[in-house]
C-alpha cells in the first residue's frame, strides 16, 4: 500500500512533559494543529485537551510547582526572539514584553513565586540574568550583567541563589553560584581546556549538585559536585555520554539517560547516588525526564525509528513503562516503518566513521537503489535513530538513506568532537566523501547529499570539493560563505561559533579558502536550496549568494524561500510544500537511471 508524502508529514508527536502541582495531569507539546502548542492529559491517560491556541510555535512549557500556572516560550515567524508567557485560568500574560530581545527560561523558583531567565534586553547581544515576580506590576530585575552568553541552570532550594551557566563555546562552559542578595557569583567548575557541565540538579538540602560533565574524561559522565569543596565524584564510567540527568523534587531518585551508539540506556539511582535496578524502557531515544511531585512516577519522551515521539510514564521504582499520549501515525501502519543498521565505514586516515544506514525492503539490488546521504547540523550533534517521517517516505519510495556521524560529531567522546576544529574543518568533508566511496563500493551508483544548517555547509562543500561523486544536493538553511556567516549571524552566537570555525581576525584567509561560495562553478549536479527569511542563525543571504553564483555559472539550482520561517521549517503548511518538492527533485535527478 502506498501513501503520499503529505501523510508522512502529518505523523504527529508529543514531547516536553511537565506535571501539574497536584500530580494529576501532565502538560506536553504537540504539533497536531500544524505548529507546536501546549496540551494536557490526565496522568492516567485519556483524551488530551489543548491549552494554547497560537499561530506561532511554543518552544517549551512547564507547570508551577505550587499553582495552576504554566510558563511557556514563543517566538514570531521563526525569529528565535522568544518571549515568556504565563497561562493561568485560560488567560495568557506576556511576562517579558520585549519582542526585540531573546529570552531563555530558567524556570520557577521552588516556592513558585518567581521565574528566572536570561535575555538580551540590555544590548541585543549579551544574555544577562533576570528574576521576575509573577504579579501584574512586577518588572524584571537584572541580577547579573557580566557580558557574554548565559543560561539559568537551576534555582537554589531556598530561592536565595541561582546556578548560572556561562557558555564559552558549544562544548565548553562553566557553572556559577549567583547569590541573589549580594550579587556575588562564585565559580563552581574551574577547569582547563574544554569541558561541558549540563543537566544541573541541586539537592533539596543544597549540599550536593548532580550534573553531567566531561571535565575529567573523554565522555560525559554523571557526577556529584560538592559546592563547598568543588570536588566531583563520578557515578558512571568514562565510556558513553550521559546526556540528561533529573533529580526528583524530594531528592529520592536520580534518573540519567546514557547515549550508547545513538540509543538510550536509562539508569536509576537513589538520591545518594547508589545504583538501583534500571527501569524497563522500550528501545529508542529517551529524554525530557520529569518526576511527579510525589516522586512515584517518571514521565519522559520516547522515540525510535518505528515509534513517533510520545510521552510515556513509568511507576517507580520497578514499574513498567506505559505510553501516556498516543500520537497518530496518520493511518500509516507502524510495522511499515524501517529501522537502520549501525555501520562503520573506513575513511582517509584509517579511522572508522559511525553511521546509520536505512535500506528499503530488499526487493532491489544496490545498483538499483539510490541513496540519500543526510548530514546532521551542529557540527556538535549526532544523527540518531529517532523517528524521521522524511526518511520513512524516502524508504517507501525505494531510496536508501545514510546518516554519517563524521568527525566533529558528539556521542563518541570529546577527542572525536574536536577532530574537525578550525584548520581541520575539511577533514570532516573527507569523511563525507568516504561515505559515498563506501556506498559505491557496495554497488550504489546514484548518491545524493542533503543536510540542514551546518549540514547545508557540508552539502555545498561536498559538491564543490568532490563534484564527480554526487548525483544531486539539497542545502537547507546552510552556510555558503563562512566569512559572511560569521559577520552576519546573531551577534550572541559569533563568539560561541569561533572556537569551532575559527575567528575572522585570525583565520579569515583560511575561512575564505574553504567556503563553497568561492568554488561554486565546480558544482556540476542539480542543487536545491531552501531557506527561511527570518533565520537569525544562518541569515538568508547565505542562500541568496549560492543561488546567484550557481545561476550565473549556468548551473541547475532550485530555490525555495519561506517568508514566515527561521532556521528550518517549523510550520506544517511549509513542510507540506517543501518536502514533496525535495522528493520530486530526487525523483528527477537521482532515481532516474544514468
Amino acid at each position: 500500500m502506498g501513501f503520499e508524502f503529505a501523510r508522512y508529514l502529518k505523523v504527529r508527536g508529543a514531547w516536553g512533559a511537565s506535571w501539574s502541582p497536584d500530580g494529576r495531569r501532565v502538560s506536553f507539546l504537540t504539533e497536531i494543529t500544524g505548529v507546536p502548542q501546549v496540551w494536557e492529559i490526565s496522568g492516567e491517560g485519556g483524551w488530551p485537551e489543548q491549552l494554547t491556541f497560537h499561530e506561532e510555535r511554543v518552544s517549551g512549557a512547564e507547570y508551577s510547582p505550587v499553582a495552576e500556572r504554566l510558563l511557556f516560550g514563543m517566538d514570531a515567524g521563526g525569529n528565535e526572539r522568544s518571549q515568556l508567557f504565563l497561562l493561568e485560568g485560560g488567560e495568557v500574560t506576556d511576562l517579558t514584553r520585549a519582542p526585540e530581545a531573546i529570552h531563555y527560561s530558567g524556570g520557577f523558583s521552588r516556592d513558585g513565586g518567581r521565574v528566572a531567565y536570561t535575555a538580551t534586553r540590555r544590548n541585543g547581544t549579551d544574555f544577562d540574568v533576570f528574576v521576575q515576580g509573577l504579579d501584574a506590576e512586577d518588572e524584571p530585575e537584572a541580577v547579573w550583567e557580566p557580558g557574554g552568553y548565559h543560561t539559568v541552570a537551576g534555582w537554589g532550594p531556598d530561592g536565595s541563589y541561582l546556578i548560572v551557566s556561562r557558555h564559552h563555546s558549544n562544548v565548553n562552559n562553566d557553572l556559577y553560584r549567583l547569590d541573589l542578595g549580594s550579587g556575588e557569583a562564585r565559580l563552581l567548575t574551574p577547569h582547563t581546556g574544554d569541558a561541558r557541565f549540563s543537566s544541573v540538579n541541586v539537592t533539596p538540602d543544597g549540599q550536593s549538585i548532580y550534573l553531567a560533565t566531561d571535565r575529567d574524561g573523554d565522555f560525559v559522565r554523571l557526577a556529584r559536585l560538592d559546592p563547598s569543596t568543588l570536588e566531583l565524584a563520578y557515578l558512571t564510567p568514562d565510556d558513553h555520554d550521559v546526556e540528561s540527568v533529573e533529580l526528583s523534587k524530594d531528592g529520592r531518585y536520580i534518573v540519567a539517560g546514557r547515549n550508547v551508539e545513538g540509543y538510550s540506556d536509562v539508569l536509576l539511582f537513589s538520591g545518594r547516588g547508589r545504583r538501583m535496578p534500571d527501569p524497563e524502557v522500550p528501545e529508542g531515544i529517551v529524554g525530557g525526564f520529569a518526576f511527579s511531585p510525589d516522586s512515584k512516577r517518571l514521565a519522559f519522551t520516547l522515540t525510535a525509528p518505528e515509534r513517533n515521539p510520545d510521552v510515556w510514564v513509568l511507576d517507580l521504582p520497578e514499574g513498567q513503562a506505559r505510553r501516556l499520549t498516543r500520537s497518530s501515525t496518520a493511518g500509516i501502519p507502524p510495522k511499515s516503518f524501517r529501522r537502520p543498521n549501525l555501520v562503520r565505514y573506513p575513511t582517509f586516515d584509517g579511522r572508522e566513521v559511525p553511521a546509520l544506514f536505512y535500506e528499503p525492503e530488499a526487493r532491489a539490488t544496490p545498483a538499483e537503489t539510490p541513496v540519500v546521504v543526510n548530514v546532521h547540523g551542529g557540527p556538535e550533534s549526532q544523527s540518531r535513530p529517532a523517528f524521521a517521517p522524511v526518511t520513512q517516505y524516502l524508504l517507501h519510495r525505494g531510496y536508501a538513506v545514510f546518516f554519517p556521524n563524521v568527525r566533529g560529531s558528539t556521542g563518541y567522546g570529546k577527542a572525536y568532537t574536536h577532530l574537525d576544529d578550525v584548520r581541520l574543518r575539511m577533514d570532516s568533508v573527507k569523511d563525507l566523501a568516504h561515505a559515498a566511496y563506501w556506498l559505491k563500493r557496495r554497488g550504489h551508483g546514484r548518491v545524493a547529499v542533503m543536510g540542514g544548517s551546518y549540514g547545508g555547509f557540508m552539502v555545498l562543500a561536498a559538491l564543490t570539493e568532490y563534484p564527480g561523486l554526487w548525483s544531486a544536493g539539497v542545502d537547507i538553511v546552510g552556510i555558503a560563505n563562512l566569512v559572511t556567516f560569521l559577520e552576519n549571524t546573531g551577534s550572541y552566537r559569533r563568539a560561541l561559533r569561533e572556537p569551532e570555525y575559527g575567528s575572522l581576525e585570525e583565520d579569515r584567509e583560511f575561512l575564505e579558502a574553504i567556503s563553497p561560495i568561492h568554488k561554486a562553478d565546480d558544482i556540476a549536479v542539480p542543487l536545491m536550496v531552501i531557506h527561511g527569511k527570518n533565520d537569525p542563525r544562518v541569515p538568508v543571504g547565505e542562500a541568496e549568494q549560492i543561488v546567484e553564483r550557481v545561476r550565473t555559472n549556468g548551473g541547475a539550482v532550485e530555490y525555495l524561500l519561506y517568508e514566515d520561517e527561521g532556521h528550518g521549517l517549523a510550520k506544517l503548511k511549509n513542510r507540506l510544500d517543501a518536502y514533496p518538492k525535495i522528493a520530486a527533485f530526487f525523483d528527477r535527478h537521482v532515481a532516474a537511471r544514468g
